[in-house]
Formats: structure tokens, C-alpha cells, sequence
């Protein structure tokens, strides 16, 4: 039996990356998959590869940040598959800037898609979680634990996201709804790659970005979508509250990888 035979699961911004995988992910364990994104040929495109496994899944376009976008959303989920098990909120931006750089607008919109989405889909899922027992799990961050250079907005609402997540733990706890965030450090998304692009020297910073972790490279979406699996099925039944580290550990040696060395003077 697949660890998430016939539940539903929702994710968020799962047109690529984390999301995208975690989707796939699902899918191959069983659940029933609603991939919701802004970018609706992406979600579709996601479909397709679920369908290609034999999946079943459907796309939504949502702005996760629009309470009236994600109602709707929710509403069309119970309507074609009548319940919700997994709410898996993993949409989310980066804004890597000094503080100084940082415009209002920015973050503002940096906290409506990061944290007031993690809100809306909660809001309007929760009396269907509740009916199934279900599970919520939320993108966190190592730098909302750990924090970043360079990143104190995005570190800010990752931060949040925690703090979130061990609180709605705790209301939850009663009607056997368990909520968990995953955090990582780098992982090989898109939104990565375009990083890379951006830097003087790609290459180098590449190899920067993978030395910064101990295991000395840089996470694939499967390996966190792998986690995700694991804390939305039963084998994770005890576990709640969390904010689960994924990031090859870069927070006990962040900066030094396997073949740093040590020179004394």
C-alpha cells in the first residue's frame, strides 16, 4: 500500500521547484494532487507529468495571496474530490537585499505571499482538515531559524512561518490535525538557477553555495519533497509542531564544506 493512498493533497506553487516535486511525489504515493500556482501553464504542465505516472492531479490558478482567489480555490478542491487530507503551503518569494534596500512595497509583498498565504489557505482548508484528521505542512526556511546575510525580509517571514506553524500546532493538537514546517537551506530550483545567472561569476558562486553546506552540494527538490512525503503520511503520526532542518548542515558549519582544511599558523 502507498503511504498516501487516496487522500487529497493541495500544494501550493507547484508549478516548478519544491513544489513541482513534491506533487510528483504525492502523486506516486497515491494522494489525489491539486497543484495550484499563479502561473497556470506551469500547474498544467505539472498535471501532464503526474498523468504520464499514472497520477491523478488537477491544476488551479491562485493567487495565494487574494483571500476571494483562495476560497474559490479551496471550494473547487472539495467539489471535485469532496474532502482535503494534505495542505502542503509551499508558494513562496525571496527578496535578497540589505535592510536599507528594502522598499515598503517589497515587504509587504514579500509577507502576503510568504506568510498571509500560509494564513488564507489555512483559513478557508481547515474545517475540511479537520473533518479528515488531515496534516498541514509549511515551507519554512534555514534562515527563519538561523538567519542570512543579505536577506533579513525573506529570514523575517521564514521566521514567521515557525512561529506560525508551533502555534496552530498547538490549537490543532485537539482535533488530531498535525502541522509541521520544513526548512531548507539551498535546493537546485529555477528560482536558483536565475540567481546563479545573476552573479559575476556563476561558477564560482555555484561552488560557493554548495561548500556552504557540510555535505559540500546543494539540495535537489526531490530530497525535500521526500521529507514533505514522509511528514503527511502516518509514519510521521507523532510528529507536531515542528520546524524540521533540511539543509545538508550548513546551520552547525555554515561555510564549511567537506574539503575546507584546517591550517594553523
Amino acid at each position: 500500500m502507498r503511504r498516501l493512498d487516496q487522500r487529497v493533497a493541495v500544494v501550493t506553487g507547484s508549478g516548478s521547484g519544491i513544489g513541482r516535486a513534491a506533487a510528483i511525489m504525492f502523486a506516486k504515493e497515491g494522494a489525489k494532487v491539486v497543484v495550484v500556482d499563479l502561473d497556470l501553464p506551469a500547474a498544467q504542465e505539472t498535471v501532464r507529468r503526474i498523468a504520464d505516472e499514472g497520477g491523478q492531479a488537477i491544476a488551479i490558478r491562485c493567487d495565494v495571496s487574494d483571500a476571494q482567489d483562495v476560497k474559490t480555490s479551496v471550494e473547487r478542491v472539495v467539489e471535485h474530490y469532496g474532502r482535503l487530507d494534505i495542505l502542503f503551503n509551499n508558494a513562496g518569494i525571496v527578496l535578497p537585499k540589505y535592510i536599507e534596500e528594502v522598499e515598503e512595497a517589497e515587504w509587504d509583498h514579500l509577507f502576503d505571499i510568504n506568510v498571509k498565504g500560509c494564513f488564507l489557505f489555512i483559513k478557508y482548508s481547515l474545517a475540511h482538515i479537520r473533518a479528515t484528521k488531515g496534516t498541514i505542512l509549511n515551507m519554512g526556511s534555514m534562515t527563519g531559524l538561523a538567519g542570512q546575510r543579505r536577506n533579513p525580509v525573506y529570514s523575517a517571514t521564514k521566521g514567521a512561518v515557525a512561529a506560525l506553524t508551533r502555534s496552530l500546532a498547538i490549537d490543532l493538537a485537539p482535533d488530531g490535525v498535525r502541522v509541521n514546517s520544513i526548512c531548507p537551506a539551498g535546493v537546485l530550483t529555477p528560482l536558483l538557477e536565475k540567481w546563479f545567472a545573476q552573479q559575476a561569476n556563476p561558477d564560482e558562486f555555484r561552488r560557493g553555495q554548495d561548500l556552504s553546506h557540510l555535505l559540500g552540494r546543494t539540495a535537489t527538490p526531490d530530497e525535500i519533497a521526500s521529507v514533505a512525503v514522509f511528514l503527511a503520511s502516518d509514519e510521521a503520526s507523532f510528529i507536531t509542531g515542528q520546524s524540521i532542518p533540511v539543509e545538508g548542515g550548513a546551520t552547525i558549519g555554515y561555510g564549511v564544506g567537506p574539503k575546507a582544511e584546517w591550517h594553523e599558523n
